[in-house]
Order: structure tokens, then C-alpha cells, then sequence
């Protein structure tokens, strides 16, 4: 699965360097200084290391914890993500990191303490009110679990403190470090979902939708708090018939009564990314669907927009109660 590790020198001693080095006993080992030396550099084709991507272990000296950009979140007043890693396994067409980031290596930054200790600090900080953390904006939460342990680590800190709530955004069916330990109430684990015959398309090496329909169920049979994620609604002339099934493959089997939250949104990418991403994917289809550019964002016609939130919306609005349904409105 990886065949080249890059390592720090700073942190080749720390336990979970040698944990990785350990579970991938045949890898090359790369000593670099600092992970940038690896990732940062322009002359990368991220199309081409997508196919084999190699793994940086790295520390992260500060931002730990940021805030969450305006209009995203499920409920709370004060919102923040934080980056364990950089990159995902999965490899979505419509992914903003493959604009964003010159390298398709993946980065873990093995100092967990360190955000630990930030987490802990703004919920002192914030103590009388709730504090909502998001673990999935620059990766995928659950998907490199088995390697990075990361919510092993982080379940038992979030677990004593009162006023955190934490969301593991997820494609993901690895589950079983959460079906194996106690549940957390405050932890929502948030499925991304797709139409089937959207995924099969743009969402190359994810587990298929039912299958994470599937973990879901799974996951809240147990007592774990369960969020569902429609996010970017993908455009096709019959996407009201798509959608509208996925919807009821969705809630035969998921209890929509015990959900958490259910977010919505449209396809968006900043014109930056889009044009680099265009430039890697020049004959996919998803990017000739009916785009425009408006406040330097690409996204759909403004009319089709409209009629595409408004009608997933309702749809969804048939299964959920309106205090559960977080329309996004980056």
C-alpha cells in the first residue's frame, strides 16, 4: 500500500513513526528536514502520484486548531476544524485538495498531543457554551485508520470534555475501532452519500454507497450519534429522480428519527482549484456540466442551483424534522 516513506528527522524516534515503520516493513524510508521539502514543490503532477502515493510523517509546530469557515457547521455557534493529515485515499473528481495542494502524497503529522492540547484549551476558553470540532475537512476522518489510530487517540480526549462536540467526516466503512470500544455522545460520525450511478463515476476507490450505508446503520444500532452528508449535490438532467431514490435507499435502513444532523450542499470549488483541476482532468465530464463563475467560485448556473437546493431539500425535508437539516451555504 505504501511503498516510500518520508520522515522528519525530528520525529524518526517519536512512537508513532515507529509504529508506521513497523507496518510497513518493506517501505523505503526518505529522511527529509521538513515535510514541505516533500509536498510543497511545483514540479508535481498530482494526477500521476494519485496512483501511487507515498506517505510523509511529519510535526506541526502551530495552527492546530482553526476556525471553520462562516456557514459551516450543524447547530453550534463556535466551530472549528483541525488536520491530522493532508490528502485522502480516495481520489473524488470533485475534490477541492487536489486543487489545493501541489502533492497527492499524504501527510500525517504524528504530534497528536499538540492538538490535543489546542482542543483542550478552547473548550476551557469557551467552557459555558458548546464548541463543535471537525476532523474531516482536509482528509478523510475514518478512512486511514488503521495506519494512523487517529480516532483511538482522539475519541477518549473529546470523551472528557463536556462542552466538545467532534465530527468524523467520512466515506469510509472502517468502523471497527468505534463498534469495538464505548460509544462517545458527542461524537457525530458523518457519512458523505452520493447517488450510486453519481459515485461510480467521480468518486473513484470509495467504498460503494451502500456499503456505507451499511456502516452507518451499523454505527447507530450501537448508539453512536449518525450525520448524513449530501455534499456536493452532483447535476444530471434526471438528478431529481436520482436523488430521490438514494433518499429512500437511505432511510430504509438508517432510523432518520435518531439522526443527528443532515447537512446539503452544491458543487463549489474556488476558480483557482478549478482551473488546476480542469487542467489534470481535461475530458471530465462533471466539469462540463452547466458551470459558471461568480465571486470567483465555480459552481452551477445560479437558477440551477436554486432548483437543485431547493428540491433536494424538500425531498429530504419528507424524512427529517427542519431542526436536523443544515443546508450549507458556502
Amino acid at each position: 500500500m505504501i511503498d516510500t516513506l518520508y520522515i522528519e528527522t525530528a520525529i524518526e524516534r517519536h512512537p508513532r513513526t515507529t509504529a508506521i515503520r513497523e507496518r510497513f516493513p518493506d517501505a523505503r524510508v526518505v529522511s527529509c528536514d521538513r515535510y514541505g521539502e516533500v509536498f510543497n514543490p511545483k514540479a508535481q503532477n498530482f494526477r500521476l502520484q494519485k496512483q501511487r502515493p507515498s506517505l510523509i510523517l511529519a510535526e506541526k509546530y502551530q495552527k492546530f486548531v482553526l476556525p471553520a469557515p462562516a456557514g459551516y457547521g450543524i447547530g453550534g455557534r463556535h466551530n472549528y476544524y483541525f488536520s491530522h493529515m493532508l490528502n485522502c485515499l480516495y481520489d473524488c473528481r470533485y475534490c477541492f485538495l487536489q486543487g489545493m495542494y501541489q502533492s497527492a502524497n499524504y501527510v500525517l503529522f504524528v504530534n497528536y498531543q499538540d492538538f490535543q492540547q489546542r482542543i483542550r484549551e478552547i473548550c476551557r476558553e469557551t467552557s459555558d457554551q458548546e464548541v463543535y470540532f471537525f476532523s474531516g475537512y482536509d482528509c478523510d476522518s475514518l478512512a486511514f485508520e488503521p495506519v494512523t489510530g487517529f480516532a483511538e487517540q482522539f475519541l477518549p480526549v473529546f470523551a472528557e470534555l463536556p462542552n466538545a462536540w467532534l465530527e468524523l467526516r467520512t466515506k469510509s466503512t472502517q468502523i471497527r475501532s468505534l463498534l469495538n470500544r464505548e460509544v462517545v455522545p458527542r461524537c457525530v460520525v458523518a457519512f458523505s452519500l452520493s447517488p450510486d450511478v453519481i459515485a461510480q463515476k467521480v468518486e473513484a476507490k470509495a467504498p460503494n454507497v451502500a456499503k456505507r450505508i451499511e456502516a452507518a446503520a451499523k454505527l447507530q444500532q450501537q448508539g453512536w450519534s449518525v450525520g448524513l452528508r449530501f455534499d456536493p449535490l452532483i447535476y444530471q438532467h434526471d438528478y431529481r429522480q436520482i436523488y430521490r431514490e438514494l433518499f429512500e435507499q437511505v432511510f430504509s435502513v438508517i432510523a432518520a428519527d435518531a439522526l443527528h444532523s443532515v447537512s446539503l450542499g452544491v458543487f463549489r470549488l474556488p476558480e483557482q482549484y478549478f482551473k488546476k483541476i480542469h487542467k489534470l482532468y481535461p475530458d471530465e465530464k462533471l466539469f462540463a456540466s452547466p458551470l459558471q463563475t461568480a465571486s470567483g467560485m465555480v459552481s452551477y448556473r445560479a437558477d440551477l442551483e436554486r432548483a437543485m437546493m431547493a428540491d433536494c431539500s424538500a425531498m429530504l425535508l419528507e424524512y427529517i424534522p427542519g431542526a436536523k437539516f443544515f443546508p450549507c451555504t458556502l
